[in-house]
């Protein structure tokens, strides 16, 4: 395979003829991981993508979707390296303009001369998220899926990542924009029974055609909602804290969870002296785990720092994990729940506690096996769950993280779908918009605030493909992305 001789700057560069009415700039990035690496793939996305990729080459003309070995030059005529380059003719390309892909070897060095040659032939740097803002701009894709190239990239596990990519392929935004369809259908109902009170066959206050639309729909919602709650679980995860007194067992546990020896176990009461943060994935959830020192006064300067660094991360956790020593923790005719009163000021929700009972193997006589017995009894009555395990042998892992599954709710179906937490929040304010016009139809049969309930709740639902987003919305999103993305 031969390679043109490099062609001196003073030369007509080529043209891709694409129109560019927009006038933007032209825009470039490294697309892949810094580091060593066997290829290195700089992107550049604009009007003047093309004719950089011929004045860096020498080369005259690209084919569109076909690679082109070749070398890149500086402008004095030195290789900078050599490597492909393939060329996507707008609006056939990811962003919708012309694309150009160069590439070379991997590596700082090189990425970087290259990146800067790109840079003086007149591209200018991409900022975060910005090809696929562009993407969106250009209606190649809608928000949800543009979140959903982000959201691939960042998943955690399996799951997470299956769930991105059937996002990415439109099947959530499908879903929003069949219920978008139904909610136009239900305004266009109301609107004309509105504009044309005296037509029988518009009559929405009686006939009650309206109503199960209307129910129809909110089922719909409620369905979605489910599923996006799911998506957000394996998505974001949750960040479960581990708390108790010292020795109670907690970065033993920490270990268990995490398949290996993350925290240092010993029988030094304070050991842990800081928060030790780990993330596992276990039955496809996601979980941000954080080990804390022991509750207890303290003269220990640092200990008691590492406790007030453990108190804000029980303030700040999804759950919170009591672990308790059961043969030991415990005073006589006291039980669990007022251990955790104690520890932690005043009793957390049961939605958020999870009390986990440690070395229950060392419970031999039935003293000890009745108080146990009884204890759970009184958790179990307070609507609180307990688990007996043994970090030491493992008995009872399997079933902590079962329960830890459910109590969160975590059952997502086998095609899942990735979902953040505006979308949840739109979806949530959708459905209240819908109970609103559900109201004013059934209670007080005022069409003109049907109407308007309907009208908000389109809104909402349109925020999330991006349909109806404010500029400000849009840049978060977006510059929450990598860079050459």
């Amino acid at each position: 395979m031969t390679v043109d001789s490099f062609e001196l700057a003073q030369a007509v560069p080529a043209t891709s003829n694409t129109p560019h009415p927009s006038g933007l700039a032209t825009i470039a990035a490294i697309a892949t991981p810094l580091g060593r690496g066997g290829v290195g793939v700089i992107r550049l996305s604009g009007a003047r993508a093309y004719d950089i990729a011929c004045q860096l080459t020498g080369k005259t003309a690209f084919t569109p979707r076909m690679a082109s070995f070749c070398r890149f030059y500086q402008a004095d005529g030195t290789i900078v390296d050599e490597g492909l380059v393939l060329y996507f003719k707008g609006p056939h390309s990811f962003t919708g303009e012309d694309v150009i892909e160069l590439q070379g070897h991997g590596g700082m060095i090189l990425q970087n001369q290259l990146l800067a040659r790109v840079f003086e032939l007149g591209a200018k740097q991409a900022g975060a998220g910005e090809f696929s803002y562009r993407a969106f701009d250009n209606d190649k894709l809608d928000l949800v899926q543009a979140e959903a190239i982000a959201d691939a990239i960042d998943a955690t596990s399996a799951a997470a990542a299956s769930s991105a990519i059937r996002s990415l392929s439109g099947e959530f935004s499908q879903k929003i924009n069949q219920l978008l369809e139904q909610l136009i259908h239900l305004r266009l109902h109301v609107e004309a029974a509105i504009d044309f009170p005296d037509e029988e066959d518009v009559d929405f206050l009686s006939d009650g055609v309206i109503q199960d639309k209307l129910e129809q729909t909110q089922d719909k919602i409620r369905q979605v909602l489910e599923t996006a709650k799911q998506g957000q679980l394996l998505r974001d995860g949750i960040h479960v804290v581990l708390a108790g007194r010292p020795n109670a067992g907690k970065s033993s546990l920490l270990n268990r969870l995490a398949g290996q020896e993350r925290a240092i176990v010993t029988n030094v009461a304070g050991t842990t002296r800081d928060t030790l943060q780990e993330t596992v994935v276990l039955k496809g959830l996601t979980l941000h785990l954080t080990d804390t020192a022991g509750l207890r006064d303290t003269d220990d300067t640092v200990e008691r720092i590492g406790i007030e660094r453990a108190r804000t991360a029980i303030t700040q956790a999804d759950m919170l994990l009591m672990v308790y020593d059961v043969s030991r923790d415990l005073a006589e005719d006291s039980t669990p729940l007022q251990l955790a009163e104690q520890l932690f000021g005043k009793l957390p929700e049961a939605k958020k506690l999870l009390i986990i009972a440690n070395k229950s193997d060392l419970l031999t006589d039935a003293h000890d096996k009745a108080q146990k017995a009884s204890s759970q009894n009184e958790i179990t009555q307070r609507g609180y769950e307990q688990v007996n395990v043994s970090c030491e042998t493992g008995t009872g892992i399997e079933t902590l993280i079962e329960t830890l599954c459910a109590k969160v709710g975590f059952h997502p179906p086998e095609n899942s779908l990735i979902a953040r937490t505006r979308h949840i929040d739109a979806l949530r304010r959708t459905a209240g918009h819908l109970t609103e016009a559900h109201e004013q139809l059934t209670v007080f049969q005022a069409g003109e605030l049907v109407a308007e309930s309907l009208r908000q709740a389109q809104l909402s639902l349109g925020e999330i493909t991006g349909e109806f987003s404010a500029d400000d919305l849009l840049g978060k999103i977006f510059g929450s992305f990598c860079i050459g993305k």
